[in-house]
């Protein structure tokens, strides 16, 4: 086996590691958040659904603002100041982006609250207002709390961003709900388990960072805010883009005052169930693909960009044909008048499939530093995204949000493959990916013989959703799991039992840290390719 080869399973199996750590608490926080959305519409029934939906798409939008990019520059600039042994950069980077994301945080809060009224009003619902200024009471929390786990992420350890960000946060949050509807709280009790979820979780979220800032050698912090703001200025409006996208139809079936904003809210959960691991697996993979960019090993970015994409891919599968096989069936748990939403349900799940068969090529582009050309795409994006629902929301509803919403999807992902391909030479497309999919058809067919067979039975969700998971697996253990797949199998299996792994500092070259391992030496391993020179970025 060639030496680039064995660096390139190095890199395969640390990212398993994060990964599949990631993918444990993104399955239980979706699990959590799901069961936040099921409890409400049970008890409080869908209206609520729907202004709940409403005050959060507000925190979602109100805290990208305040975040202002460092999400993404936070992370990036922290994986690249460890991979040149720059302890004053790092000390100055992560003091600078909570400051600025602190501050802004509680800005944005305080106009919030004293608009509230004023926004409840242009959403056609004064009983939003409540919950509007709790949000604000919440946003510096989840602001300050963001900033924090992804500057730890920079030292490419999921660990904080898993147990805080995806386990404590969203299973507080669901607690302290079920706590306030037994209390007869209501949603406004369910509005300050946020509150309460909020603002322990930042706490924690600095604890980590601070743990992990004490390994770093001390040194005078040196503040490069030219460098931050430029790449972070950028990140920002792609970020605002991107959730703006996740979040306007929402706000826009608010301005046109429909009444089935909690039906369609109830039904994007559902999807967004089925492509909970996206966003671990990008996790993951962006701190890896800055360092390897900035290293300049573009085979190993392009084989770490095929495993990622063949993960989202294959585990995402089952759940999206449980989606289009079994859409009412799903959306019946949450009330009978929620199955209307069947059709949307269907709708989204096409354009969220294409987004997962894409894989994480936004982070391609963003941790590789062509930040200016995701904003762009992003851009593009909302903007149809924005034209689409103002044409079909006031002739369709939540059908044609949906068609907006999938629409611009799979045009702003399409793009994104096209411009990773010309970045890198990669493609998502792979043969694992081919026998994913050759299993999902399989499964299909399964899903839809259960239920031409035992229409209206009352277990049919059960015996469909049982049928899709043994034939996919089945099939897919046909085909065969290729040399990655048992890689990162036998990389799981070994951190379940507590084995370590096969090298120190996470199996990454250059002795930079992976999970919480400490640095062999000063901060990390060196950031310059193998003739010496700094690569550019």
């Amino acid at each position: 086996m060639t030496e680039a080869s064995t660096r390139g399973d190095q890199h395969v199996r640390g990212m398993a590691r994060g990964g599949g750590l990631n993918l444990l608490g993104a399955l239980l926080s979706q699990a959590a958040v799901f069961l936040v959305m099921l409890l409400l519409a049970r008890v409080l029934g869908i209206r609520e659904v729907g202004r709940y939906a409403q005050c959060y798409a507000v925190l979602s939008l109100a805290g990208l603002l305040s975040l202002s990019g460092f999400r993404a520059g936070l992370t990036r600039f922290v994986a690249v100041h460890l991979a040149d042994d720059d302890a004053p950069a790092l000390r100055g980077t992560v003091r600078l982006g909570l400051a600025v994301s602190a501050g802004s945080s509680v800005v944005l809060a305080g106009a919030l609250a004293w608009g509230a009224p004023w926004l409840a009003n242009r959403l056609h619902d004064p009983g939003l207002v409540t919950g509007l200024r709790l949000v604000a009471l919440t946003l510096p929390a989840s602001t300050i709390c963001e900033a924090a786990l992804a500057a730890t992420r920079g030292w490419r350890t999921q660990r904080p961003y898993t147990f805080i960000g995806q386990l404590y946060e969203p299973g507080t949050r669901l607690l302290l709900t079920v706590l306030a509807l037994v209390t007869g709280a209501g949603l406004t009790g369910a509005f300050w388990a946020l509150v309460v979820a909020g603002w322990s979780a930042a706490l924690l979220a600095l604890l980590a960072l601070a743990r992990l800032v004490r390994r770093v050698p001390p040194a005078r912090p040196v503040h490069r805010p030219g460098e931050l703001f430029r790449f972070s200025t950028v990140s920002w409006v792609s970020s605002l883009s991107s959730t703006g996208l996740i979040w306007v139809d929402t706000l826009l079936l608010g301005f046109f005052a429909n009444p089935e904003i909690g039906v369609y809210n109830v039904a994007t959960r559902l999807v967004t169930v089925a492509i909970f691991v996206l966003a671990p697996v990008n996790a993951a993979f962006g701190p890896y693909l800055a360092h390897l960019y900035h290293r300049g090993d573009l085979d190993d970015v392009r084989r770490v960009y095929a495993v990622a994409t063949g993960w989202v891919v294959r585990l995402s599968l089952p759940a999206f044909v449980a989606l289009l096989v079994l859409p009412g069936d799903l959306l019946r748990v949450f009330g009978g008048e929620v199955a209307t939403g069947a059709a949307v349900t269907v709708i989204l799940a096409l354009g969220q499939l294409v987004n997962a068969a894409t894989g994480p090529c936004g982070t391609v582009l963003n941790m590789s530093g062509r930040v200016a050309l995701n904003m762009a795409d992003n851009l593009v994006a909302l903007v149809l995204n924005v034209l689409l629902n103002l044409w079909l929301i006031p002739a369709y509803g939540i059908v044609g949000a949906a068609a907006a919403w999938s629409a611009s999807l799979i045009v702003v992902n399409i793009a994104r493959v096209v411009q990773v391909r010309h970045l890198t030479g990669a493609l998502p497309f792979t043969v694992g990916m081919a026998k994913g999919l050759a299993a999902g058809a399989a499964a299909l067919a399964a899903g839809l013989l259960v239920r031409w067979l035992v229409p209206g039975w009352p277990w049919r969700p059960v015996a469909g959703l049982t049928a899709i998971v043994a034939v996919y697996l089945g099939t897919v253990l046909a085909l065969g799991l290729s040399r990655e797949d048992l890689m990162v199998l036998r990389t799981l299996a070994r951190r379940r039992r507590g084995v370590p792994p096969d090298t120190a500092a996470g199996d990454v070259p250059g002795g930079v840290p992976s999970d919480d391992s400490p640095p062999p030496s000063g901060v990390g391993g060196g950031g310059r390719d193998t003739s010496g020179r700094a690569v550019s970025r």
